[in-house]
């Protein structure tokens, strides 16, 4: 009878055995160097020493005179792509799984930038978009109309990079809103059909049964747009001057100035301000998915 309830017993926690594995890989890939990176803000080190300093990295960090415009910059990247990857994306999504010739060539066309190394993206970009031997000037050029510096120029070097962003990512917005699409029932379709066609399917059943799909877009793009750094690294290097700077590419100009200990203070304050931003839009949208 003890051997039986001493068997119980173990079975009953058998199945957290399960979790040891994925916990473990958390608490080395994550837990510790996130306990480690909020000690070593508090210190400036190098790679053989560490002093103690209190929240001088942290201070110093925020008193960045380039700080300010970095943050504007962040806000602007994390909206415009998250935002433009859902309005181009639903429609894109909408006619691709609609009965359209070439179907499945236009969406390996579309998702094919997925599959592109960042970096490549940003610079084959920065090669089109030079201003007088790009590939893109040049065919403004012969259509008569001068293009700008895309990358040259304060005023339009962020939206240049914004752009190809949203070029490159557009391709997962695509597939989370077909996901969406494909799995509302057959018969809403068929009614939305017999009520007046392709809008009203569009507008009464695709939209709001695609909430969940819609959600998710946002947040992953708002989440990647926050964190952003290679596409702009690639393509701008946060200039001209400061213009196109954006949280990480600030962190980054002071780790490769040697500041290690300010540069780990500005991760934590990123880490924070993602965190700030993107945890209560997510439980928004999980509210809403309920209510749903």
């Amino acid at each position: 009878m003890e051997n039986q309830l001493q068997a119980k017993s173990i079975l009953r926690y058998y199945p957290y055995a399960f979790y040891l594995p994925a916990g473990l890989l958390f608490v080395i890939f994550f837990l510790i160097p996130t306990a480690m990176s909020f000690y070593y803000s508090l210190t400036r080190w190098t790679l053989f020493d560490a002093t103690f300093i209190g929240l001088d990295n942290y201070k110093t960090f925020l008193e960045d005179p380039q700080l300010k415009l970095a943050l504007r910059n962040t806000i602007i990247y994390a909206v415009l792509t998250s935002g433009f990857k859902v309005i181009i994306g639903l429609p894109l999504a909408t006619l691709l799984t609609s009965r359209i010739k070439f179907s499945g060539l236009f969406r390996s066309a579309i998702y094919f930038p997925v599959l592109v190394s960042t970096v490549a993206v940003g610079i084959t970009f920065f090669a089109l978009m030079q201003p007088s031997t790009g590939l893109i000037n040049v065919a403004l050029g012969r259509l008569g109309v001068s293009g700008p510096d895309w990358l040259g120029d304060p005023e339009v070097a962020l939206y240049s990079v914004i752009f190809v962003d949203i070029w490159k990512g557009i391709g997962i917005a695509m597939v989370l809103f077909m996901a969406g699409i494909l799995s509302i029932p057959i018969e809403y379709f068929d009614a939305a059909r017999l009520e007046g066609g392709t809008w009203v399917k569009f507008r009464h059943v695709i939209l709001p049964l695609s909430r969940n799909a819609t959600f998710t877009v946002i947040l992953l793009s708002f989440i990647g747009g926050l964190r952003t750094f290679d596409l702009i690294w690639a393509m701008t290097g946060g200039g001209p001057g400061f213009a196109s700077d954006v949280l990480t590419s600030v962190i980054f100009k002071q780790y490769q100035a040697g500041f290690y200990g300010l540069s780990t203070a500005g991760n934590v304050v990123m880490f924070l301000l993602v965190t700030i931003i993107a945890y209560p839009l997510m439980r928004f949208f999980n509210r809403r998915e309920i209510e749903l």
